[in-house]
């Protein structure tokens, strides 16, 4: 009996220590006691809770990306509009390569392309020697050194002609993708839009497109060396390191009331890759051409601004 109490005592001192309740069950003087201790920490030799760390919740990166995108979209949109508000009439159309992402403001409104026409003609005439399987004849381009970079009419009456006039321009065109464009027999009253541009420039560029390696390398050769008095535009864009290719276009008539149309279209590049970006700019009801000219190059400064190309 002694020894029974014993080991009662001892099973309670256990108890105590670990903090738990003693429960003792069938204790009697004929028969051992049985015990239990619950309540208390595990033991030593438990074995070990496995830890699982909570599912990541929250945006994506793609997801981030695209809400980052839309503010930006939201906040050049609200510029524009401000600015619509007491400035002639405009449109803008931007394509960045490196993303794949692409930006209108009124891009499907046509105006009339004044001398941002002579792109077209010029991309006509390379891919018309494409067609002949030959390079451009001597000719063809002196005709087309002072169209691009002179803005020269005479020599884009020639080239025009030559190459066959509006129906000649029209199929070419369409060969490029340019669905929106209307070309005139006065080609400098041709009506376009500023998406339309866009497709235009892509195909300067694109080694999927139209125009092969040969002929892509003679249209930035041409746009990226035009007179220092036609430099505006576009190249306002170009940063520290990076390139540009341009043509402007501007032209006054009475049917306009003596109101400007004042265009510019062309590319920004830069040697890492980073800038790979297409701009075109649209406008008419300009007071002057330096009106003009102030206006879409703050417009293409508004679009670098806010997209962060």
């Amino acid at each position: 009996m002694k020894s029974f109490r014993v080991w009662i005592l001892a099973v309670a001192v256990i108890g105590l220590l670990g903090g738990g309740a003693l429960i003792v069950a069938g204790m009697s003087s004929d028969e051992p006691a049985t015990a239990s201790v619950t309540g208390g920490p595990l033991p030593q030799s438990a074995a070990p809770r496995v830890s699982v760390k909570p599912t990541p919740t929250g945006p994506t990166a793609a997801q981030r990306a695209a809400a980052n995108r839309a503010k930006q979209v939201k906040a050049l949109d609200a510029a524009l509009k401000t600015l619509g508000g007491s400035t002639p009439d405009f449109s803008v159309a931007v394509y960045d390569r490196k993303t794949g992402q692409r930006y209108a403001w009124r891009g499907t409104v046509k105006f009339d392309t004044a001398s941002i026409v002579k792109t077209q003609i010029l991309a006509c005439m390379l891919l018309k020697a494409q067609d002949a399987g030959r390079q451009p004849t001597s000719a063809e381009m002196t005709l087309a050194k002072p169209m691009i970079r002179l803005s020269d009419n005479n020599a884009t009456t020639s080239l025009y002609q030559r190459l066959g006039g509006k129906s000649a321009i029209t199929k070419c065109n369409k060969r490029m993708g340019m669905t929106q464009t209307v070309v005139n027999s006065s080609w400098g009253l041709t009506r376009t839009t500023a998406a339309d541009q866009i497709v235009l420039l892509e195909s300067l560029v694109n080694p999927k497109g139209p125009l092969n390696a040969s002929s892509r390398k003679t249209a930035f050769t041409l746009m990226n060396t035009v007179d220092k008095a036609q430099d505006w535009g576009v190249p306002v864009l170009a940063r520290t390191g990076e390139t540009s290719i341009v043509k402007n276009g501007w032209d006054t008539r009475s049917a306009d009331g003596g109101l400007w149309a004042v265009n510019t279209i062309g590319r920004i590049t830069s040697k890492d890759g980073r800038v790979d970006v297409s701009v075109a700019v649209l406008s008419h009801n300009n007071s002057n051409q330096q009106a003009g000219m102030n206006l879409v190059e703050k417009i293409a400064k508004l679009t670098r601004q806010h997209l962060r190309y």
